[in-house]
């Protein structure tokens, strides 16, 4: 499986956060999913220097590259509009 890591960046207007708020249940049964289904490996939160969540990293695995697509088709952060950019790059988690 080709591995994958995402940097997706909140919105920062005055709603960013009450939209991630809104659709975090709805991605977090998402990425449920993708752990059960051994597409999830790691992810969690951005925060700023006070605590405040402005974005999110994921680290995932998908056999082929429409698999990922389908994915990013059907993500709530980039469908509810909470990332307002993300950067996607093929990566390698260290087998150590």
């Amino acid at each position: 499986m080709q591995q994958y890591i995402l940097f997706g960046w909140d919105g920062t207007d005055e709603n960013a956060l009450e939209r991630r708020m809104a659709v975090r249940p709805a991605h977090f049964k998402n990425a449920k999913r993708l752990k059960e289904s051994g597409n999830f490996i790691f992810g969690g939160a951005i925060l700023d220097d006070k605590g405040k969540m402005i974005g999110s990293n994921m680290i995932m695995q998908f056999e082929t590259r429409d698999e990922l697509q389908q994915w990013l088709d059907t993500e709530p952060y980039i469908t509810g509009k909470v990332w307002e950019k993300f950067e996607l790059h093929p990566y390698k988690v260290a087998d150590v």
